[in-house]
């Protein structure tokens, strides 16, 4: 599956954004998504993931209450809608698919991953 990730930019703190990924290739609604980030010399992190169905999501510690996860399977394409946001959410995004159906938390799960989006927060 290719995944084309886009949405990212700068925004004051507080502010929102609404990222998606656009994927192709491979059957969308069998896969599991998920969202991660990686801000510069660190790892990178698990954000959001959502199952092939839409019906279960779970996300990092941080970001919950703040951000949402979706996925519409009628246009290949899953979202994380990224509300309140603080500069330390500062990153680049990227989106992952996996065949872990309800989608996972680590980054072995997945085997294809988009281009990856800028957020920049300012403070």
């Amino acid at each position: 599956v290719q995944l084309q990730a886009s949405g990212g930019g700068l925004v004051q703190a507080g502010g929102y954004l609404r990222l998606s990924c656009a994927a192709s290739g491979r059957t969308f609604s069998n896969l599991g998504m998920g969202w991660f980030r990686q801000a510069p010399e660190r790892e990178r992190e698990f954000v959001a993931a959502v199952s092939w169905n839409g019906d279960n999501t779970f996300y990092t510690d941080s970001v919950k209450g703040r951000f949402t996860i979706s996925r519409d399977n009628a246009k290949n394409t899953v979202y994380l809608q990224a509300n309140s946001l603080k500069p330390e959410d500062t990153a680049v995004y990227y989106c992952a698919a996996g065949r872990a159906p309800f989608g996972s938390r680590w980054r072995s799960a997945y085997d294809a991953w988009g281009q990856g989006t800028q957020v920049t927060v300012s403070s």
